[in-house]
């Protein structure tokens, strides 16, 4: 596997590979690299994307004075050293395990410590993970329960089902590999339904965890019963005159994602789904039960970002009781899911913000 053509790439980003990190060889990202003892800023993308994905975001941290490192995280991209087979090795793709991941790589460059580590969508809970000191559980683990709401998704008068759950199953990965609109198209109008460009994203929070409420949300999260991830997307493919009409994600730049996953398909960012919903990890995460974020935090996300939402409650919990030293919650206005893409000036600008007062409070 060779590196990314530097000519795919912004001036001043560079891709390479390390070797070692957990049984990786990890394929970097990585700007700001001329100047040596730097302050590191870690970058971890979420599904389904790839260290690229935060191309737009780099050189302006890089521009700002820090070593910029971005990963395709175990199961994406050009990183190899995983399992893609479904009946493969589960454990290695456990919540603690990516952490490990992410601590190596930073080791891996020469740091101790990183002044941030900035994760989207799964990468996210990474970041989070990266934070949170050691801990014991301050109670005997409780046996595992069966969640009623997915009995109740498919018994509604329109039955549906929860996208983290279909995304556990076997034939997924196949469903979106194998998408009878071809992996560009697929692509294309996956992000274009999670995005600020599909007007009925207007997302607010919902009142509970129950059957009613989940599935007000898109059907992009809860989807209609009968249909694969595949399907559903293709009923909000855009026209042609709105993707030329594109800025964030010209077909040149989607043409690089496609081309990626068409070689690697889709299940090993798959298994991180697995692990959450197999229930199988529950057991270790528990170890850091009632333990707190308490480095500087912040949240940046899209203002019409269905995310932010679809878990009701924890937007309000991480703010008032599970970050205690939370300097910053931005929605930004004109972005949905994939908001580095989507207004990477505004991010890279809350980014900077962020890093200066954190330096100042931490």
């Amino acid at each position: 596997m060779d590196p990314i053509d530097s000519n795919l790439l912004p001036s001043g980003i560079r891709s390479r590979f390390v070797d070692g990190i957990n049984g990786l060889r990890m394929h970097v990202l990585e700007a700001g690299f001329e100047t040596k003892g730097r302050a590191c800023v870690l970058l971890l993308h979420g599904f389904p994307e790839l260290a690229y994905s935060w191309r737009k975001v780099m050189p302006a941290l890089a521009a700002a004075g820090y070593h910029v490192i971005a990963p395709d995280q175990r199961g994406y991209g050009r990183t190899t050293g995983w399992n893609a087979n479904y009946d493969g090795d589960l454990n290695s793709f456990r919540l603690l395990n990516l952490v490990r991941d992410a601590l190596g790589l930073v080791s891996a460059f020469g740091y101790r410590s990183v002044d941030a580590v900035v994760g989207h969508d799964f990468g996210s809970s990474v970041a989070a993970w990266c934070a949170l000191p050691f801990n014991t559980a301050d109670a005997p683990p409780g046996p595992k329960v069966e969640d009623p709401v997915h009995r109740e998704l498919a018994a509604l008068p329109q039955p549906r089902k929860h996208y983290q759950w279909y995304y556990s199953t076997r034939e997924a990965n196949a469903d979106m590999h194998r998408a009878p609109q071809g992996m560009h198209d697929f692509l294309r109008a996956y992000y274009h339904h999670k995005s600020a460009d599909w007007k009925d994203n207007k997302p607010y929070p919902l009142k509970g965890w129950t059957a009613g409420e989940l599935a007000k949300l898109p059907t992009y999260y809860v989807m209609n019963l009968a249909r694969n991830m595949a399907e559903t997307v293709a009923e909000e493919m855009p026209s042609a005159e709105a993707i030329a009409a594109n800025k964030w994600l010209p077909d040149g730049e989607l043409s690089f994602y496609s081309s990626e996953y068409e070689r690697t398909g889709f299940q090993g960012g798959l298994q991180w789904y697995r692990c959450g919903t197999s229930g199988e990890f529950i057991l270790e995460l528990q170890t850091w039960s009632g333990r707190t974020i308490d480095v500087p935090s912040c949240f940046i996300s899209g203002q019409q970002d269905w995310g932010t939402y679809q878990r009701p409650g924890v937007i309000e919990t991480m703010q008032k009781t599970a970050c205690t030293n939370m300097i910053g919650c931005h929605l930004i206005d004109g972005a949905g899911h994939w908001v580095q893409q989507e207004q990477p000036a505004e991010v890279s600008r809350l980014l900077l913000a962020f890093l200066k007062a954190a330096g100042a409070t931490g």
